[in-house]
C-alpha cells in the first residue's frame, strides 16, 4: 500500500467501505452522479473497526483478513473534484493509499492514519466479518 497526497494522482477507482457506500449518508452528496459504475469489492490485509458513526479500516499483516466494500469508478471529468471532496471528508485521521483488491484491481482507499491505527489495533472493536453494512 502506498500513499500520495500533494500531486496529480493516478486516476484509479476508489474502494469505499463505510458511509461512502451506495445508500449511505455520504454517498448521496459526495459520489452520487459522479460514478460511471459501482461494484462490490474486497480489500485483503485489512481489518474494519467501529468508529463514532463510521468505520476505520486498518492495514494488518494478515492477508486472510478482509474488508468488504464497493469500488467506485469515477467519471473522468469528475475525478479531480471527487478526489478533493473525499480528501476533505476523510481529513487527517485517514491516509489516502493505493491498494490491491482481492481480484487484483488497484484502487485508492482511505485507511486510518497513525497513531490512530495503532490504537485501533490494540483497543479497537473489529466489525464482525469486515462488512460495515452487515454489522447489525
Amino acid at each position: 500500500m502506498s500513499g500520495e497526497r500533494g500531486h496529480e494522482p493516478e486516476r484509479l477507482p476508489f474502494f469505499v467501505y463505510g458511509t461512502l457506500r451506495a445508500g449511505q449518508r455520504h454517498h448521496a452528496w459526495a459520489l452520487r452522479g459522479h460514478t460511471a459504475r459501482e461494484e462490490p469489492a474486497v480489500l485483503p490485509g485489512a481489518v474494519l473497526y467501529e468508529g463514532p458513526g463510521y468505520p476505520y479500516a486498518v492495514a494488518v499483516p494478515d492477508a486472510a483478513r478482509h474488508v468488504h466494500g464497493e469500488l467506485m469508478h469515477i467519471r473522468p471529468a469528475r475525478f479531480p473534484a471527487v478526489l478533493a471532496t473525499l480528501d476533505r471528508l476523510e481529513g487527517p485521521d485517514y491516509d489516502r493509499l493505493t491498494v490491491r483488491l482481492l481480484d487484483g484491481a488497484r484502487a485508492w482507499t482511505y485507511l486510518a492514519a497513525e497513531p490512530l491505527a495503532t490504537r485501533l489495533r490494540t483497543t479497537g472493536t473489529p466489525v464482525p466479518g469486515g462488512d460495515w453494512l452487515a454489522r447489525g
